[in-house]
């Protein structure tokens, strides 16, 4: 049975298409089938970070509107064989999505022996990303450590608490992690930043990730590569700590602490 993971957050630009992409690439190389849909209708960002811009023939809108199946808007990963792109359409509107059709699609990906559907969501409240989250077994909240992106992920977690189907009939909660993005421990030392206690104080979820600020997710992002596959990178690795996480496994937190300045270092102030 798939199991169908959200990636939301109340704020736009905190790197939930970044966490999609990683998130499915993670689980894929650990030999899950999986499949990545944009929600994100009339933007369309996924396609770029996975690399697959130019194969977009078919889009999400397509395939509920009956104008193709969903094996023709599927889009095989160049890299991993068992990792699928599903696009969102750059020419409709947020309206083209209906509950009815996203649950067809979901309900078509599972026949297809999906093990992970992964559901990249808009920012904010507005239909796209409630349509994300509605299905959703388990939601990977992602947000940056400063005030306003922590005081709208907080609205997210009471939808997800009370408008998703699993609250509506009663059945389990959607199972929520944080996941922290683009922290910097030096400017948390400073002041500067919120501390991951400080986030998890106020939302009151487990961290599943803390992924540094690193300029190898803008890289990743422009060469279309997701930077879970930069095995030097620092937020590359954070990334498939989390996935792990994700999975049950037990790994330790990396990248929290700010590094200690050597002698010289303090001696002449840098």
């Amino acid at each position: 049975m798939a199991e169908i993971i959200v990636v939301t957050s109340g704020k736009g630009g905190v790197g939930k298409t970044t966490t999609s992409a990683s998130v499915a690439v993670g689980l894929a190389r650990r030999g899950k089938r999986v499949v990545v849909i944009d929600f994100d209708v009339g933007l369309r960002n996924l396609d770029l970070i996975m690399g697959c811009e130019r194969r977009v023939v078919y889009d999400f809108v397509n395939v509920i509107q009956g104008e193709c199946t969903l094996k023709q808007a599927l889009i095989k990963d160049k890299r991993l064989d068992n990792l699928f792109v599903l696009a969102a359409s750059q020419t409709r509107d947020k309206d083209a999505l209906t509950k009815e059709g996203v649950e067809g699609v979901l309900n078509g990906l599972k026949e297809m022996d999906f093990e992970y559907i992964v559901c990249d969501s808009p920012a904010g409240i507005e239909k796209g990303a409630f349509l994300a989250m509605y299905f959703a077994d388990r939601a990977v909240v992602v947000v940056n450590p400063e005030v306003s992106s922590v005081r709208d992920s907080d609205r997210i977690l009471g939808l997800l608490a009370s408008k998703t189907r699993h609250a509506e009939t009663g059945e389990r909660a959607v199972a929520q992690h944080l996941l922290l993005t683009r922290y910097n421990p030096e400017r948390v030392q400073r002041g500067d930043m919120m501390s991951i206690a400080d986030v998890q104080e106020i939302l009151g979820l487990d961290v599943l990730g803390v992924v540094p600020e690193s300029d190898t997710v803008l890289a990743g992002s422009n060469a279309g590569t997701p930077v879970i596959l930069d095995a030097a990178s620092h937020a590359g690795q954070a990334y498939d700590d989390a996935v792990a996480r994700l999975l049950g496994e037990t790994v330790p937190m990396r990248f929290t602490d700010a590094q200690k300045k050597g002698f010289l270092t303090r001696l002449f102030g840098g």
